[in-house]
This record gives C-alpha cells, sequence and structure tokens, in this order.
C-alpha cells in the first residue's frame, strides 16, 4: 500500500482555489465595469443554456458532496463554502474544501495510527 501525500494534494487544491478566486475578481470586474448583463450572458443561446446547466448541475453535485464529506469526517461549518459560492465563485469555494478535506483527512489519519476503524479505512489508499 502507497502513503497519501496529503500535503501535496492540499497544495494542488489551494493553488487551484487561488486560480478559481482571482478568475472570479478578474472577469467579475471586466463584466461589472462593461456593464454586461449576466442574465443575457448566461441564457442568451441554446450553448448558454448548455453550459449554465451544466455548470448548475456541477456546483449541485459538488454542494451535495461537501455536505456528505463534511458530515463524514466531522468538518463544520461547510455551509460557509456553499455560502461563499454565492458571493465569490464555485471554482474558489470548492477546491478550497477539497484542500481543507485533506487537511482533515490527513489530521484524523495521524490520530488514528494503529487503529482500524470504518472511518480510517475509508481514509487508507485501496
Amino acid at each position: 500500500m502507497t502513503a497519501i501525500n496529503h500535503q501535496a494534494r492540499f497544495v494542488f487544491f489551494l493553488i487551484l482555489s487561488i486560480i478559481g478566486l482571482i478568475t472570479a475578481w478578474v472577469f467579475n470586474g471586466i463584466a461589472s465595469v462593461t456593464g454586461q448583463n449576466y442574465l443575457d450572458a448566461w441564457f442568451g443561446s441554446a450553448v448558454d443554456w448548455v453550459l449554465s446547466l451544466d455548470i448548475l448541475l456541477v456546483a449541485i453535485a459538488g454542494s451535495a458532496f461537501m455536505i456528505f464529506e463534511a458530515r463524514k469526517l466531522g468538518m463544520k461549518r461547510v455551509w460557509l463554502y456553499i455560502l461563499l459560492s454565492g458571493v465569490t465563485a464555485f471554482a474558489f469555494t470548492f477546491p478550497l474544501f477539497l484542500a481543507m478535506r485533506e487537511r482533515k483527512i490527513a489530521s484524523v489519519s495521524k490520530s488514528n495510527v494503529g487503529q482500524k476503524s470504518e472511518r480510517t479505512s475509508y481514509l487508507s489508499d485501496p
């Protein structure tokens, strides 16, 4: 069995999160300054509908995953990630949640060294 490098995963997801936040700030800023209409941009054509609904369904599934995983791992205040996604971007909050999830899994794995339970078997690499 190979060891999981939780620190590398944490950094990877944190970098994605930062990129998601920066792109949201930049492009929302551009859209606001140029007076673009979000509803027209999101639902102006059939292609826009496909992309918009695709993103919406991914956000719903990702939010559900965050809630389920947070409960399973004992992570608190997962609702903040979901709330923040409405103010910033899901491209920021979902990878941020995944980074914090890696940190939690690493701490649970360290605290359960030598113990075998359903939670530790879930956290170990197959």
